[in-house]
């Protein structure tokens, strides 16, 4: 199987179709949104309570080392839906973050916490927006 090298992980993995839309997302964060390499981790292991192991795709980290952003990576031919948000709100009961994307490299979801839910934004904001947002916490 063809491989690709994880600039995250450090190794060259998989090429499966779901590893191709998470590392176009891992570039696009890097080259278009600003947000510096080490500030982002995949396949972030995540578990609530004693139940199952989660693993949230792209985990973004403020500076000071808080979780900003969780990156939810589908198959291209995957109809992102209400479940696969839930899957990611599922990642942000352990996280609690701000900022919640969900892709399929064709179609992209950002939403932002807002009180007690989610709105839907029109635009990725960059790292330094995400990061302003983060550092006033949860509105």
């Amino acid at each position: 199987m063809e491989k690709v090298w994880d600039p995250l992980r450090r190794k060259d993995v998989a090429l499966t179709p779901e590893e191709r839309v998470r590392q176009w997302f891992i570039s696009l964060l890097r080259d278009s949104l600003g947000v510096p390499v080490h500030q982002m981790m995949s396949e972030v292991g995540l578990q609530y309570g004693a139940g199952k192991v989660y693993r949230a795709d792209i985990v973004v980290y403020a500076r000071g080392g808080h979780p900003l952003a969780i990156v939810e990576c589908k198959r291209p031919e995957v109809t992102l839906s209400q479940a696969t948000f839930e899957q990611a709100l599922r990642y942000d009961m352990v996280l609690g973050v701000p900022f919640i994307f969900v892709t399929n490299g064709h179609s992209t979801f950002v939403a932002r916490r807002a009180g007690e839910g989610y709105e839907f934004l029109k635009k990725i904001p960059t790292y330094v927006e995400m990061s302003g947002y983060g550092d006033k916490g949860t509105e």
